[in-house]
């Protein structure tokens, strides 16, 4: 990777469902580290109205970087499909609003493709050239990264690991895909499980703190088989140096050790060297990898390189 030394000053922000990531990033700092509220159900119009207001506070900046929920057309900078959380997000054209609107380059990502920028810039993947990234959450979401690129499939939406058929006959109901991985293995299935039992559970921190009933316990067993199914078939496709894991519940030391033994009991002796890890930039991994895009997009923009390293992981030592 080819470090940049005050190269300029970027906002960068992370567009979820529930809250709008923001930072301002300079000289290898993560300044100004906020959270907004994003009222999704308002649409999409409302959140970018509310994401534009967000860099209006920031000052003077010299590009912009987007991490987002959403399959992302990344060459165009715009939303091709976004479910429900965020109505008529799909087919916003967030690099051309945002660029009319600042005048200067912008960069739109996927937000799991941009954790996984983060993560192997500044986390847990630093120094390694290929792996897979997975967050479990609402649904999850997975990103590949190849030869330190991201890989992205013909039309652009590779990494849509929450879709694999793990159960059953694949039945399509809505956006819904019943068998699929992400219906079994998200937090959301997790806490759909154990209110089966306690219906007074409404979040995956207070499965947690009560893991040591019997009955709760049986039941993150079982949803930690489910993960381990879905690594099990990713390993053996990919065969990848690293799996990296992340969302909120896999800051529980005891879901990663679990599920990481379980995938080796499952997997092919020749693909046991696999290492399994935690994400470590947390909430801020999407935010790191708006970043890193910020600055390269806009130093390829400055020189007019068609031909980008834009999606080059590797080690970083000015992420702080």
């Amino acid at each position: 990777m080819n470090e940049i030394k005050n190269s300029g000053r970027f906002a960068v922000l992370d567009i979820g469902g529930t809250s709008i990531k923001s930072g301002v990033y300079e000289n290898g700092r993560m300044l100004k580290f906020a959270e907004t509220p994003t009222q999704a159900s308002k649409g999409g119009a409302f959140v970018v109205n509310q994401a534009l207001e967000i860099i209006h506070g920031m000052g003077r900046i010299d590009g912009i970087g987007i991490s987002t929920a959403g399959q992302v057309d990344f060459e165009n900078g715009k939303i091709l499909h976004a479910n429900a959380n965020i109505p008529d997000y799909t087919g916003m054209e967030l690099r051309r609003i945002f660029e009319i609107e600042f005048h200067v380059p912008a960069v739109i990502e996927n937000d799991v493709n941009a954790a996984a920028l983060g993560e192997g810039h500044c986390g847990s993947a630093r120094g390694v050239k290929d792996f897979l990234c997975l967050t479990y959450g609402t649904g999850v979401g997975g990103a590949i990264v190849i030869d330190g690129k991201i890989y992205r499939g013909a039309g652009g939406s590779a990494g849509e690991f929450g879709s694999m058929v793990t159960h059953g006959r694949q039945v399509v109901l809505g956006e819904r895909i019943s068998g699929c991985y992400e219906e079994r293995a998200s937090t959301a299935a997790l806490v759909r499980r154990v209110r089966a039992i306690m219906p007074e559970i409404t979040n995956g921190r207070q499965i947690f703190e009560i893991i040591e009933e019997p009955a709760v316990k049986k039941e993150v067993d079982s949803w930690m088989d489910e993960i381990a199914y879905g690594l099990v078939t990713l390993i053996h496709i990919f065969n990848p140096a690293c799996v990296l894991l992340g969302g909120g519940v896999m800051g529980q030391e005891y879901v990663v050790s679990t599920v990481k033994n379980r995938v080796m009991e499952k997997i092919m002796p020749s693909f046991r060297n696999v290492e399994i890890r935690a994400t470590e930039l947390g909430n801020k991994a999407g935010l790191w990898g708006a970043a890193y895009l910020a600055e390269q997009y806009t130093k390829n923009e400055e020189e007019g390189n068609e031909n980008s390293s834009l999606h080059q992981t590797g080690s970083r030592n000015d992420c702080r």
